[in-house]
């Protein structure tokens, strides 16, 4: 599973949802590698690009 919702990610990764949007609106998971949004305006996350993100890579 690739991408996921906000509420899975505070499952697997442990931040709140309030985490996870700063990290957005801040710049830090970037839209299109970290985060995106689907044709019916939802947001969805890149689990595997942030668990490597977590890891230090730049992705």
């Amino acid at each position: 599973m690739k991408w996921v919702l906000v509420k899975k990610v505070v499952e697997i990764i442990g931040y709140t949802e309030d985490a996870i949007r700063a990290k957005m609106r801040k710049g830090v998971w970037l839209k299109g590698i970290h985060w995106t949004k689907a044709p019916d305006n939802r947001i969805h996350f890149n689990i595997e690009a942030i668990q490597q993100w977590i890891e230090g890579s730049k992705a």
